[in-house]
């Protein structure tokens, strides 16, 4: 099924229309003119290795980098940065991994939807190593993410003052870990809260508990931290961004490549793909139950999502699915509206689809995004209660843990139909 949805080449004909809007469908993409489709794809996609190798020289001049930067990237960075808007302050390593994902994502999107128009062995070259590189740099703030997000529900659940908070990962000795517990009356502590009758066997656990996840998460996310940098130092990455430096200055256009006939050299319509783009969420939308979804807490649902199968439950693929096709319809409308990030006239954080998306999709995304996230707490919750010889009260608190990420997702799923069935209303 995943398959079929994210073929590129499983897109309408070229005068096919989408047919009438209703709720229930995604905003049809904007209109166009055809003699300046090819040059907006071509923009859309310098715009964004501009801002990529943009981000990679924040990133150099941050010193996020364990050996500095290379010869590789100094001269991957060099053709467009010079012409570029004057350099940026320093950041941190995740606001520059941050910026590298997102131009990472939004180029590997665009290469999907519109690779019929580019040139066909760069374009299956280029999309495998973009989402590799996404993938691992999203790795350490998932898990942070991820982390923070299991130690505020136990929290809330559990009413205890004191979980651990989640560790930066540096080079350094980090600091002390903050204590579990503290003694009662220590100077700056809080005082504890009333402890609810009904609570009292999951505060007991939900302090271990919360070490448990606390050793496991960091652990992953260390790894996951030196993955990154691991990463931005190989040579598969300056490949890549030898390669992003020059679609900075060159689009290999499937129309200007060497085997093409002359007659092919007029510009391109983008509006069937987009459209293709467009049916293909909607077709993941239809499938999926709305209608059991129309509650926001759902015990059926509940009762498949609490199963004890260690492997993620299939009924949450179909929800990431519509996810994935809901973001690559995102960054088909930005292509033909033009609203880049850093564009003029963008407004919005360049995670938003922009000034040419509706308040529906921003919506349905962020709700999606919640799912995802819930989803993969709960997984994280069931896989910390599988550790051999744990206690009880901390195998009960973890328990607990999983069934309330499991509401959130139920949660997140009415919220992405309470929006998708909005009527359209675009941003002003």
């Amino acid at each position: 099924m995943a398959q079929r949805h994210l073929d590129p080449t499983d897109r309408a004909p070229a005068g096919a229309s989408p047919g009438p809007h209703t709720a229930e469908d995604p905003p049809p993409p904007p209109h166009t003119h055809p003699d300046t489709d090819t040059d907006a794809l071509a923009s859309y996609l310098r715009a964004q290795a501009t801002e990529f190798l943009r981000a990679l020289r924040r990133h150099r001049e941050s010193g996020a980098s364990p050996n500095g930067a290379s010869p590789a990237a100094r001269s991957a960075t060099a053709p467009a940065t010079r012409s570029a808007t004057p350099p940026a302050p320093p950041t941190s390593h995740v606001d520059t991994a941050r910026a590298l994902r997102r131009a990472a994502r939004r180029l590997s999107g665009t290469l999907h939807t519109f690779q019929p128009l580019l040139d066909a062995d760069w374009a299956e070259a280029m999309r495998p190593e973009l989402a590799w590189l996404s993938g691992t740099l999203a790795m350490e703030h998932a898990y942070a993410s991820r982390l923070e997000r299991l130690l505020q529900a136990l929290h809330r659940l559990s009413g205890s003052p004191a979980l651990p908070a989640p560790r930066p990962v540096t080079g350094r000795a980090a600091a002390a870990p903050v204590p579990l517990t503290a003694p009662p009356g220590t100077p700056g502590t809080p005082a504890p809260p009333t402890a609810q009758p009904d609570r009292g066997n999951l505060t007991v656990g939900a302090a271990k508990a919360g070490a448990l996840l606390d050793r496991q998460l960091t652990l992953a996310r260390t790894r996951a931290h030196s993955a990154a940098l691991q990463a931005l130092g190989s040579s598969r990455f300056h490949a890549v961004a030898d390669k992003v430096a020059l679609l900075a200055s060159e689009v290999p256009l499937r129309t200007t490549g060497p085997h093409t006939a002359p007659a092919a050299t007029t510009a391109a319509d983008l509006r069937p793909l987009a459209t293709a783009a467009q049916d293909r969420l909607a077709d993941a939308v239809a499938a999926l139950p709305l209608v059991t979804a129309g509650s926001p807490y759902n015990a059926q649902a509940l009762v498949h999502g609490l199963s004890p199968d260690p492997s993620p439950h299939p009924q949450d693929a179909p929800w990431h699915q519509v996810r994935l096709l809901l973001r690559l319809h995102r960054y088909a409308v930005e292509v033909l509206a033009g609203a880049y990030p850093g564009a003029a006239g963008s407004t919005g954080d360049p995670e938003d689809a922009g000034d040419c998306a509706d308040v529906r999709l921003i919506a349905a995304g962020e709700a999606l995004d919640r799912h995802r996230d819930a989803s993969e707490a709960a997984a994280a919750a069931a896989q910390a209660a599988r550790t051999p010889r744990i206690a009880p009260a901390t195998a009960y608190a973890l328990g607990v843990l999983h069934a309330d990420q499991r509401h959130e997702v139920e949660a997140a799923r009415y919220a992405f139909q309470h929006s998708w069935r909005k009527e359209l209303t675009r941003l002003p």
